[in-house]
């Protein structure tokens, strides 16, 4: 029998740890692998056929029987070293080095799993040929459009928001995003930022849009009566103060309405003449204004200065810092009443947001078609990465499990099924022993045969 050249095992040491816990097995799988191995090494009953055949008066009959048993005999015990030899060293001269074969090739077999997980199972053509064969757009919507499967999605994601929660409110772990916080404003230039930030938003006119939408409103809200009321009254108050016997001499209710009347149509038409002029003089001294205090925060030691007092304050101030940590800690209380009741808000949510996902996606097929393209073109782009990642997990996984448990575990989980391998080389083993002692003796059985026939 010949094997693949082995390695000396690793010796147990920092380098070799034991199997996790999530790798223990039940004592189901030693039961199963106990009873295989009896079923198995109950053939070995051929041993005692064989030497039975050493008693009994001699015959054609009786020979014939000891080359069944003398084959299934041989076979049964060179399957029983075969498959021994995977998971034990059996001390046997010349060929023990060819036995304990998982152990000594812990990490050699390791490597090749992973190789064979990268490329056979996350390589992406087969992530590709996967999408396309489940569609995985129209799993999403039926299992979200169930009632059940959207309220179990908000209480999951309550779940671990509270664990999230629970993890920031250990004493460590907040004095380290204290400190990361400190750190990344120590880092930030903030009249830099301000400035990049403004050149963001006003970008190729960016901002024109958000001015648009302000000029809209304002004009909304000068056409309203409330508004003109409220300037009918700053009017008549500025008479009663500045020019109080005017104000009891003429009609001061007709003049205050007829002015508020004036000024919210001459504000109301600038407006309107500023929303319909794309280059309103207006608009133009806008423009002008925030690309000069862009330039003066990119350019200007005093804005520099400023800035780093803003953040030297934001950095070191204990009042605001007590401030934001009592801010927090009223909200972290608030969310974590809501994580932890049965009707919490936060799940409630998120199962409104699965609902409408779901149904999205069962009404919209071209949506649920570019879906699937999409995670098409993923799979195709990050599977490599993803792969080549898994698969290095895996090699040091195993590379730092412990040989001797490695084989056992391996063996409680495949022996069962390796003992057929015993019995079917046990049972070929016997019919190959009859069918070369009836090809030996064909003639002697003939002639026993043929007078019957006859």
């Amino acid at each position: 029998m010949h094997a693949p050249t082995t390695e000396e095992p690793s010796p147990r040491g920092p380098g070799a740890a034991s199997l996790p816990a999530s790798s223990a097995v039940s004592p189901d799988h030693a039961r199963q692998l106990a009873r295989a191995k009896r079923q198995a090494t109950g053939l070995l009953v051929m041993v005692l056929v064989f030497a039975l055949t050493h008693v009994l008066p001699p015959g054609l009959w009786v020979s014939c029987l000891r080359a069944v048993a003398e084959a299934a005999m041989v076979g049964a015990l060179a399957d029983w070293f075969a498959v021994s030899a995977l998971f034990r060293r059996i001390p046997l001269p010349l060929v023990h080095r060819h036995t304990d074969i998982i152990a000594r090739n812990k990490d050699r077999i390791g490597g090749n799993l992973a190789s064979f997980v990268r490329d056979e199972f996350l390589d992406a053509p087969s992530l590709v040929a996967l999408i396309r064969r489940h569609d995985p757009a129209d799993l999403l919507a039926q299992w979200l459009t169930a009632p059940a499967n959207a309220q179990l999605l908000g209480r999951q994601v309550a779940r671990l928001a509270l664990t999230a929660l629970d993890t920031v409110e250990d004493e460590r772990i907040q004095a380290f995003l204290a400190r990361a916080a400190r750190a990344l404003v120590g880092q930030l230039d903030i009249s830099r930022s301000m400035a990049a930030a403004l050149a963001a938003l006003t970008h190729e006119g960016r901002h024109q849009a958000l001015v648009d939408a302000l000029l809209a409103r304002l004009g909304e809200s000068v056409r309203k009566p409330e508004t003109r009321a409220f300037v009918a009254e700053t009017l008549l108050q500025w008479l009663r103060r500045e020019h109080p016997l005017k104000q009891k001499m003429l009609p001061t209710d007709w003049l205050t309405g007829k002015g508020a009347g004036a000024i919210t149509h001459a504000v109301d038409a600038l407006l309107k003449t500023i929303a319909e002029d794309p280059r309103h003089e207006l608009r133009e001294a806008l423009d002008g204004a925030v690309e000069r205090l862009i330039e003066r925060l990119q350019t200007d030691p005093d804005w520099a200065r400023r800035g780093e007092e803003v953040r030297r304050y934001l950095q070191n101030d204990e009042v605001l810092a007590r401030y934001v940590r009592h801010l927090w800690q009223d909200v972290r209380r608030k969310l974590r009443e809501d994580l932890l009741d049965e009707d919490s808000q936060l799940a409630q949510r998120v199962a409104g947001m699965g609902r409408w996902l779901g149904r999205s996606l069962a009404q919209d097929a071209a949506l649920r078609v570019r879906l699937n393209v999409r995670l098409e073109l993923w799979a195709a782009t990050f599977a490599p990465e993803v792969a080549q990642s898994v698969a290095e997990h895996i090699q040091a996984t195993v590379q730092r499990w412990d040989a001797s448990e490695t084989a056992r575990l391996v063996e409680l989980h495949i022996g069962p099924d390796l003992q057929y391998i015993r019995i079917n080389g046990t049972v070929v083993g016997g019919l190959i022993g009859l069918l070369l002692f009836a090809v030996a003796h064909a003639g002697a059985l003939w002639a026993l045969v043929a007078p019957r026939a006859g």
